[in-house]
């Protein structure tokens, strides 16, 4: 399925894409490569081949997760305009709606 200048105006359109006359043409030949490339890959026998998601085999690359005390919680806090127990206090960002 080859894409012409229509279908590059329409997917332009759709992501709200100002595209000049260049880059429609540019688009159009760049899509059609991809396009001709995902053919020759959907020719291949991919029979007996499992499906990955990540090129390595890498099961699990972050450490394990420690909880340590934090030593410094008061100072950082005491440079806060105003705080709460051991939270930074902030104003507000919603209405309260449950009384309507």
């Amino acid at each position: 399925m080859a894409i012409g200048r229509k279908e590059v105006e329409h997917i332009a359109t759709l992501a709200r894409l100002s595209l000049g006359e260049e880059e429609k043409a540019r688009l159009e030949k760049d899509l059609n490569a991809i396009l001709g490339y995902v053919e020759k890959l959907s020719a291949l026998d991919t029979k007996g081949v499992e499906p990955t998601s990540h090129t390595l085999e890498i099961t699990n690359a972050f450490r394990e997760d420690v909880l340590k005390p934090f030593e410094k919680g008061e100072k950082i806090l005491g440079n806060a305009p105003a705080k709460r127990e051991t939270f930074f206090q902030v104003p507000p960002i919603a209405e309260d709606v449950s009384s309507t």
